[in-house]
């Protein structure tokens, strides 16, 4: 009624009331009245806006990758986005251009251009592997460039949320990779292969070290017998050298005592002969029956009759028949036979 019109904002919402080209009033989250004819009003969204984005690049290396993403960002300062910018609301409460949509597309492309020279320094590889450093180097170029300055403009986030190649370049990467953990497999495989053969070198190794040093040992216990033999024989050689000594010393001494034996039997039968050669001179002139009386002498009763059957025997020419009775035997033999039972 008669141009007055009010307006309530909310508090992500920046107001400027601008009259005859003055700001009069300016905030943000007011409520007034204002004259619509001779006033305009601007409203600035201060509120965050998250922005989606996908877009195709190439790597380093000519690879296309496409990046997909979203970035937070808010208007922190109303006044120099609105220099910019016409966010000025018509009557009925709408904006009067589109530069408010526009603002979108500009933060994308700058995020684009952003991103596309931090690709372009990138391989493939490197591009798929590098996810926050790509985002990290990506949002310090927006926060210091000069036109997110110059619009005022404070970028809270950025994200990616895929890095994906062309499907041939995946179907070749995955294939690669494939290879790669197959001949890393292979590489296990061989590895523990090489491990158990070495353990199995390692283990005839030892086997055959320990083999060697039992057979040393039995070496040495062999020697060690046979030294032990050898001593052994070396000393029963000793002894019977010793006893050879021995047998041969007294066989010398028995030698020395043969020899003296019979020499001593020598002179002794030397003496008898001399003695028995002088009894044989002095009994050559003496009458033989002297001599048999003489040797007569102390002879038993017995001795006396065998020397009287011999002169019997030597008389038998002479004697035509002898007769001996039973008890003359008897009485020369009793007399021995009680002398025998005597000793016995």
């Amino acid at each position: 009624m008669f141009g007055l019109r009010s307006i309530k904002t909310e508090p992500t919402q920046y107001v400027i009331q601008y009259q005859n080209g003055t700001a009069v009033r300016e905030g943000a989250g007011l409520a007034f009245w204002h004259f619509a004819p001779s006033s305009s009003l601007v409203l600035v969204p201060t509120a965050s806006v998250n922005d989606p984005f996908i877009f195709p690049l190439v790597t380093s290396d000519f690879q296309e990758v496409t990046v997909q993403g979203q970035i937070t960002y808010r208007i922190a300062e109303p006044r120099r986005t609105a220099a910019l910018l016409n966010f000025t609301l018509d009557r009925k409460g709408r904006y009067v251009s589109e530069d408010p949509q526009k603002l979108s597309t500009r933060v994308i492309d700058r995020v684009q251009v952003a991103m596309r020279a931090e690709v372009q320094m990138l391989s493939l590889k490197e591009v798929l592997a590098s996810g926050e450093a790509l985002v990290a180097g990506v949002a310090e170029a927006l926060r210091v460039h000069p036109t997110i300055e110059a619009l005022g403009l404070e970028i809270l986030g950025l994200s990616l949320l895929a890095v994906m190649p062309k499907a041939e370049t995946a179907k070749a990467l995955e294939a690669q990779a494939r290879e790669a953990l197959l001949r890393q497999a292979d590489e296990a495989i061989y590895s523990r292969r090489n491990a158990a053969i070495e353990q199995e070198r390692t283990i005839k190794e030892n086997e055959i070290a320990t083999e060697i040093t039992l057979e040393n040992k039995r070496r040495q216990v062999r020697e060690a017998q046979m030294e032990a033999e050898r001593a052994v024989q070396e000393r029963q050689l000793q002894i019977r050298r010793e006893e050879m000594a021995g047998k041969i010393a007294l066989e010398e001494q028995n030698r020395d005592l043969v020899t003296l034996a019979a020499t001593n039997a020598k002179a002794e039968a030397d003496a008898q002969a001399y003695a028995l050669t002088a009894m044989m001179k002095s009994f050559e002139q003496a009458d033989p029956k002297v001599l048999q009386a003489l040797a007569s002498v102390g002879m038993k009763p017995g001795q006396l009759m065998a020397l009287a059957f011999r002169d019997l025997a030597d008389n038998a020419t002479k004697i035509g028949q002898l007769n001996v009775s039973p008890d003359l035997l008897r009485e020369i033999l009793q007399p021995q036979e009680g002398k025998d039972r005597a000793g016995l």
